[in-house]
């Protein structure tokens, strides 16, 4: 794991140096006064007249791309094919022996996602023993776990869903976010520190959000923010701790003239964070809830450090992107052996087509609504193995279809639009309404 992960981190480290040659610019550099005096008189309306030089040379910033190709090729050279059981192992793409859970054990683990106990997101108008509606009785508990400042009671309660009123403030209680006078000063030096030096990743962002959430019908309106937010998280020194439980190790490079001289190496960029094609999205459905770049930022970062930097660094956490493709496929072929079957044959690999909604944790894909209701459960559940039963869940959903198709194109197309998918009936459906 942590060889293909140490190569995945020379490839992209290797891409973002061809790219500084390419554009005969430096990684970093001190922007001039005039330079700096206009960033910081547009930080507020960056969305409509980007910052830098660079980025008006666009058709030669190429974005990094998170490939599931890395994670097909992993194989373990001490592990006995002959051991497993049945063919159905051979099917799937990941060919890593991990330990997933099988559908009895998912069972368990989502017990309250069961047919029986109230869900926002498919009970809001249900009547409870309290005489009151399911939406109002959540917004009364989640309000009173709100007085009290009860972190672990939010996120027991955030399994069912949050009320749309409280989400905000029940998430960054989850996430012990806080936005005191030392998170303002701090979020203002990391400003300060955009406003000074001009980054070879910067452009990496400006093209990202360009190209993901500018183009998306819900997160447009946020570019602004988009901006603000990834230019200071590139900045964060901070960052760089989460890397004491993380596979990967941060990318370093050398102070300008200085290459090969050990003690001119640095970390970059300074978060140790190489911005990949849509990381934006990661961002953009929390704008839906913070209006403040603060506030934003604090709950951003630890969405980031605790769940979503586990989808693009190759490990063996339950969260992990490997784990997560695992599981998916164990999920499908358990289900839907003739379903997974049929578009193996046929060369549609199903996780050639879910890699992407995972990734992203479905963000751009779901419906705004429907997303942060997915994402109250990752919080819930502090896991990210939700998202593997969702992406099991659209496939079953739409399996009548899917088996009529001949061809990748054509398996792509039927799976294209998710936007009006309903995520609680759907993953409530797969897990315990299915019989196996």
């Amino acid at each position: 794991m942590r060889e293909a992960q140490a190569g995945w981190e020379r490839r992209i480290l290797k891409s973002l140096n061809s790219m500084s040659t390419e554009l005969g610019v430096p990684l970093a550099r001190k922007r001039p006064a005039p330079e700096q005096k206009e960033l910081s008189n547009k930080w507020n309306e960056m969305g409509t007249d980007e910052p830098g030089h660079l980025y008006l040379q666009g058709g030669r910033v190429h974005p990094v791309l998170c490939s599931s190709q890395v994670l097909i090729s992993l194989r373990n050279p001490n592990h006995d094919r002959s051991e497993e059981v049945g063919a159905q192992s051979q099917w799937g793409l990941i060919q890593v022996p991990l330990n997933v859970q099988d559908v009895a054990q998912m069972r368990e683990a989502f017990a309250d996602l069961a047919l029986n106990i109230g869900q926002l997101g498919i009970d809001d108008h249900t009547h409870v023993p309290a005489g009151m509606e399911l939406s109002d009785f959540l917004f009364h508990q989640h309000f009173y776990t709100l007085t009290t400042q009860d972190s672990a009671a939010a996120q027991q309660y955030s399994r069912q869903g949050c009320p749309t009123g409280l989400r905000a403030e029940l998430w960054a209680l989850i996430l012990n976010s806080t936005n005191e006078p030392e998170d303002i000063l701090n979020y203002d030096q990391l400003k300060a520190g955009v406003i000074q030096y001009d980054l070879l990743v910067d452009n990496l962002i400006y093209k990202d959000v360009k190209l993901t959430a500018s183009n998306d019908d819900y997160y447009f309106v946020f570019e602004d923010f988009l901006y603000q937010v990834l230019l200071c998280f590139s900045r964060d020194t901070t960052v760089l701790e989460h890397f004491s439980y993380n596979s990967a190790t941060p990318p370093k490079s050398y102070i300008q003239g200085k290459a090969g001289e050990e003690d001119y190496v640095v970390v970059y960029p300074p978060n140790g964070v190489i911005p990949f094609h849509g990381f934006s999205m990661y961002v953009a459905p929390l704008c839906f809830l913070y209006n403040e770049p603060c506030k934003l930022y604090s709950v951003f970062k630890e969405m980031y450090i605790r769940y979503f930097f586990r989808l693009h660094s190759i490990s063996s956490s339950p969260s992990g992107i490997v784990s997560l493709c695992l599981q998916f496929e164990r999920l499908l072929q358990t289900h839907l052996p003739q379903l997974f079957y049929h578009l193996r044959e046929i060369g549609a690999q199903p996780l050639r087509i879910a890699f992407k909604w995972m990734v992203r944790a479905f963000s751009g894909y779901l419906s705004t609504d429907q997303l942060l209701l997915l994402w109250d459960r990752i919080l819930g559940y502090d896991s990210l193995e939700i998202v593997a039963v969702l992406a099991a869940a659209v496939f079953a959903f739409r399996a009548e279809n899917l088996m009529e198709v001949t061809s990748l194109s054509s398996a792509e197309a039927v799976l294209a639009d998710l936007s009006t998918l309903k995520v609680m009936p759907l993953l409530q459906i797969f897990l315990f309404a299915t019989v196996i």
